[in-house]
């Protein structure tokens, strides 16, 4: 079985996810590297040479690749959670992890990035985070398996928690 951790942007998931995969002696897969790789070129190139709805055309055969593979920890990009198809690829072989903070975290950990182009052209960035946030809520909660706040707390803790409860559940 697979851990695979959904969430927005900046909730922790590549940092924890490389944790997890040390502490559980697994092979990490970041979905969007895989999506790069693919491509050959980054995700802004990607999006503005064909839009968004080819990113998730790429990101569905990444899924559909990986999800087939067993004991790897899978880190999400944050919108695979818009076509159910990914979601249900991810839990047919996936426990899926939900790694939430509020937006003032995640502003805080993603300001700056520019590896992802804008959602939501026009807004703040505040008013994307929480607009894409509102969206996508339902749908992370929809997918999870388990939920992880991550604001406030170390990413080392928060390896730590995840295993405990993997353990508890008999996932590990």
């Amino acid at each position: 079985m697979n851990i695979v951790l959904i969430g927005y942007r900046g909730t922790g998931k590549s940092t924890v996810g490389r944790l997890l995969a040390v502490r559980l002696g697994r092979t990490l897969v970041s979905l969007d590297e895989e999506i790069v790789r693919m491509a050959g070129c980054g995700i802004p190139e990607i999006v503005a040479a064909f839009g968004w709805p080819h990113f998730r055309d790429l990101e569905a055969s990444v899924v559909e690749k990986f999800s087939s593979i067993d004991r790897l920890v899978i880190d999400t990009g944050g919108g695979v959670i818009l076509r159910q198809s990914n979601v249900d690829r991810l839990r047919r072989n996936g426990f899926l992890i939900w790694l939430t903070a509020p937006p003032a975290v995640i502003i805080e950990r993603i300001q700056g990035e520019t590896q992802r182009p804008a959602l939501t052209p026009g807004k703040t960035f505040l008013e994307e985070v929480r607009d894409v946030l509102a969206e996508r809520e339902p749908l992370y909660r929809a997918a999870a398996d388990a939920v992880v706040d991550t604001s406030g707390v170390a990413p080392e803790e928060i390896c730590a928690g995840i295993v405990r409860m993997l353990e508890k559940n008999a996932i590990v």
